[in-house]
């Protein structure tokens, strides 16, 4: 069974940058026909998709987000990692991070508070 497990930095300034780690246990970043993803959540705005990485390394990007997301993977760790930059109160949410065929396999998730 596919686990996932969000780990980073709970506060970030404005500005900088937020920086998350999802380490997958029980399978491979690697494995054919999955995608791994990153979405938000907030009492706001709900759940958000901010972007993805496929099993070939290509990367998918929310329009909104995309000038500053980047998401990348680690085979040799077997994680994938989330960058944002610029970073707002706004951008205050908790971070899951989910993999799958269809977004069957979700972290526990992970507040990221943006405070000074």
């Amino acid at each position: 069974q596919v686990q996932l497990e969000e780990s980073g930095p709970g506060l970030v300034k404005p500005s900088q940058t937020l920086s998350l780690t999802c380490t997958v246990s029980g399978g491979s970043v690697t494995t054919t026909n999955y995608a791994w993803d990153w979405i938000r959540h907030t009492p706001e705005k709900g759940l958000e998709w901010m972007g993805a990485i496929s099993t070939r390394g290509i990367t998918y990007y929310s329009p909104s987000l995309k000038s500053r997301t980047s998401i990348a993977r680690d085979t040799s760790e077997n994680q994938f990692t989330l960058q944002l930059s610029s970073v707002t109160p706004e951008d205050t949410a908790v971070y899951y991070c989910v993999g799958g065929v269809a977004y069957e396999c979700w972290g526990k998730g992970t507040l990221v508070t943006v405070s000074t």
